[in-house]
């Protein structure tokens, strides 16, 4: 049982002993701190929060909690009920909100939950503000409003039509294009929110849609995280059915993976490659990922003339403030989250579907095609459980200092990059795990090159 602090939000496992698992205990403490934070940055002004949430099972009551803390707090309310992460982020930007919690845990499994944190812009909290929030869920010398001072409930809205309209609405989404090719596709949404908002994308967009674990109960059919080995079964049907493509998302819709019309993965890191090839067809400029994510995407910026490509920590908010300093037009995570500024700076699986389907819709050609015209990497995705003895800090440091005549980069773990390939280390940010990320040009290298590094961190800890 785990309660994780981090720049991803407060996350834990329902149940259990107060401070070490996500209990209502905890819930009111940490929305108490955040509701702190938003009213002492908007001094003398009456603060509004919108509250989101994915289909968990868990989600009503945390919810519930999120809510009455908010209320009793002084803060009034616009409650999205259970809507994806980037819905909840664009009505925090459509309602002109000073901020929102989305109560998801993403990819995680059943018994996790997690409270995302939004500023005005609905972007996530920075490091420091982060900082500030869990300095304040310490401090217990705060009085809460009296009765005449209590929050209130302004607005329960389904905002989830109105975020498919706002995408759809985009610029480089054609929907005539796409309704001629009249795509059929099947979608897997792990019994979460997006069993509801990408077949009614799908449908705008003129598709045939077959779904498949789409019924939003918060009881996952397989591993919610969106890799090959968790998705035989959309691959088996979209053989079967002789479908045009796979749609993958996570529970709360901001990760995106592909299937091609084979039954094989498109390759969750090609995602992000696919769509930013589309964007700079269109728009000229610069693209960003994460430390953790394929070399295919500076490849393919290289591509086109006076685009540039650059690299920044992983989560979102790092990836965000890269964006924003190097004025990119697209960007995102290798693990498929897409974020196009056109329309916010979230990690939005509704994007990245509206998007991909226009730009394939023009290309006359099929997914595994498609596929083979992008620079070929494989990555190796692997990860060692931490426990207590485990000294994270000084097998980082170590590894830098046995490689330091290689390219190193430390601002987020370490990545060693190497001629023909790459490792990251680094301590996840929502799980209790060192990441390990190998990437080269066979399966086999990337896999050669983890075992490698893993056999490294294991003689370090045993020394």
């Amino acid at each position: 049982m785990t309660l994780i602090k981090s720049i991803s939000g407060i996350r834990g496992t329902i149940g259990g002993a107060l401070g070490e698992n996500l209990t209502p205990i905890d819930v009111v403490k940490f929305t108490t701190a955040y509701a702190r934070l938003i009213k002492d940055k908007n001094p003398n002004k009456r603060i509004t929060v919108v509250v989101g949430r994915d289909a968990r099972i868990s989600g009503s009551m945390v919810d519930s909690l999120v809510e009455g803390t908010l209320l009793g707090t002084g803060v009034d309310v616009i409650n999205v009920g259970m809507c994806t992460t980037p819905g909840t982020e664009m009505a925090v930007i459509t309602h002109k909100a000073d901020g929102g919690i989305i109560i998801t845990a993403s990819h995680n499994p059943r018994q996790w939950n997690a409270l995302k944190l939004l500023n005005e812009r609905g972007e996530f909290l920075d490091d420091a503000e982060g900082k500030q929030v869990l300095a304040m869920a310490e401090d217990v010398e705060w009085d809460y409003p009296t009765i005449d001072n209590i929050g209130k409930v302004v607005l329960r809205e389904d905002f989830n039509a109105t975020h498919i309209a706002q995408v759809l609405a985009l610029k480089l989404v054609d929907v005539e294009a796409v309704r001629k090719r009249k795509f059929k596709v099947v979608v897997d949404a792990v019994n979460s929110i997006g069993g509801v908002v990408i077949p009614a994308l799908l449908k705008e967009l003129g598709c045939e849609v077959i779904a498949i674990n789409c019924e939003p109960t918060g009881e996952f059919a397989h591993n919610p995280e969106p890799l090959p080995e968790n998705l035989t079964e959309i691959s088996e049907v979209v053989r079967r059915e002789g479908a045009d493509l796979g749609i993958v998302v996570d529970p709360d819709v901001d990760r995106l993976a592909f299937v091609m019309e084979n039954g094989e993965m498109f390759v969750e890191e090609y995602t992000l490659v696919a769509v930013a090839d589309y964007v700079l067809r269109h728009t000229k400029g610069n693209t960003v990922s994460n430390l953790s994510s394929s070399r295919a995407l500076s490849d393919v910026t290289a591509r086109y003339e006076g685009c540039s490509y650059a690299a920044a920590a992983v989560g979102e908010v790092n990836v965000v403030k890269k964006m924003k300093d190097t004025g990119a037009v697209i960007g995102g995570e290798g693990n498929g989250g897409v974020i196009y500024p056109e329309l916010h700076y979230g990690r939005d699986a509704l994007v990245g579907v509206a998007l991909f389907l226009t730009y394939f819709a023009g290309l006359g050609m099929t997914m595994s095609e498609l596929r083979k015209t992008f620079p070929a990497y494989y990555a190796s995705k692997n990860k060692i459980q931490l426990t207590p003895e485990i000294d994270v800090d000084k097998i980082l440091a170590t590894i830098k200092s046995r490689y330091s005549n290689e390219r190193v980069n430390d601002i987020d773990g370490v990545k060693i990059d190497f001629a023909e390939n790459w490792v990251h280390l680094r301590k996840s940010n929502t799980e209790p795990i060192i990441r390990i990320y190998t990437e080269a040009k066979t399966m086999a290298e990337a896999d050669t090159l983890a075992k490698r590094f893993i056999s490294e961190i294991e003689q370090i800890c045993k020394a």
